[in-house]
């Protein structure tokens, strides 16, 4: 079924590979692009801090700082925030929307044309909607507000335990 494969940077060897023979076997990886890690980010480094801050659900405000290049989503799941982003970051689905302030909206890029399929899908959509996976934070956007939504379409099972 699974094909043997020459190492190539594409490739996934652990946990994915085993030995067979003396040699290695491969499989792919579920897809060929790189593999993100969502949630996983690193300090900012001292005088390169960016700030952000989270209008939760019940109002109250959470300020946290952050590098540049780290998502929205990232940085709401590495602070346990109540941001499910179910697709993993890759503009698959809408459970990571975002309320962006008005003050900042036009400093973030022009939205994609698969991040405007994905926000028609979003529950409680408005004019400064984004996906919180394709935003990454710059020195434009130090200190941005962000409001999490009231609810959103995709719900994690746990919820329901």
């Amino acid at each position: 079924m699974f094909k043997a494969l020459t190492k190539t940077s594409f490739l996934v060897k652990a946990p994915y590979s085993f030995k067979l023979n003396n040699t290695t076997q491969f499989r792919r990886a579920f897809s060929l692009s790189i593999i993100a890690k969502h949630g996983h980010i690193h300090p900012p480094k001292k005088g390169e801090e960016l700030h952000i801050t989270f209008v939760l659900k019940d109002g109250s405000q959470k300020k946290y700082e952050v590098s540049e290049g780290d998502s929205i989503l990232d940085i709401a799941q590495a602070n346990n925030l109540d941001m499910e982003g179910a697709c993993g970051g890759s503009c698959a689905c809408s459970t990571c929307h975002v309320i962006v302030d008005p003050e900042y909206y036009d400093k973030i890029p022009e939205p994609t044309d698969d991040e405007d399929d994905m926000l028609d899908l979003a529950y409680g959509l408005t004019e400064t909607s984004r996906l919180g996976c394709c935003i990454n934070m710059n020195k434009d956007l130090d200190n941005i507000r962000v409001a999490l939504p009231q609810m959103t379409r995709n719900v994690k099972s746990s919820d329901f335990e």
